[in-house]
């Protein structure tokens, strides 16, 4: 597996480039955001690198850190969410940008993602949620309330949550049967 390539940029075009790195080209797959950042061409660069390989193909996706590396593949084991679509949530902007919309709720994140539309967003970031958490160490920087996190990682909004629960009887302090409660209230919107 091809992990990383530093070399010299050979050519440049709008979706990869091509790297000569001891002397054999790579054609290396960059998120726009990634190709704003390089070099003009015949500049040297360095890239951490995602070697997908496939029956038919053997594609070669760069970052510009391992963060960024890391990220990609957190998005590549959510179910639907190829290389290509990866990437493209990848180009959005800053890596913190992204995980902070994501964990924010923010479908309108992916407007204009081709094959992403808003049932697909809501499952990606149901499963990221949880996993940028993990990434950043933060298991549940959320609500004092695990009820209220419990819903939103289930793919609820923080304010559907709240409402929900608020409609529970005060006298359940038992955090299981709160959940279940407000996802009876939440099943019947």
């Amino acid at each position: 597996m091809i992990a990383y390539l530093g070399g010299k940029i050979l050519l440049r075009r709008d979706k990869f480039v091509i790297l000569e790195a001891g002397g054999v080209g790579y054609k290396i797959f960059l998120s726009r955001n990634t190709l704003s950042k390089l070099p003009e061409a015949q500049d040297s660069a360095r890239f951490f690198c995602f070697h997908n390989i496939k029956e038919d193909a053997s594609d070669l996706y760069g970052f510009l850190t391992y963060d960024e590396l890391d990220f990609f593949e957190v998005l590549m084991d959510i179910h639907g969410v190829g290389p290509k679509a990866a990437l493209e949530i990848s180009a959005l902007g800053p890596l913190q940008k992204i995980k902070d919309k994501i964990l924010k709720q923010d479908e309108k994140i992916f407007a204009g993602i081709p094959g992403i539309g808003a049932k697909k967003a809501s499952a990606i970031i149901l499963e990221l949620t949880g996993k940028i958490r993990m990434m950043d160490g933060q298991q549940s920087k959320g609500s004092v309330d695990p009820a209220e996190d419990a819903l939103t990682q289930l793919g609820f909004s923080r304010q559907q949550a709240k409402e929900a629960l608020a409609q529970t009887p005060a006298d359940i302090k038992d955090v299981e049967e709160r959940i279940k409660i407000a996802l009876k209230v939440l099943g019947k919107n």
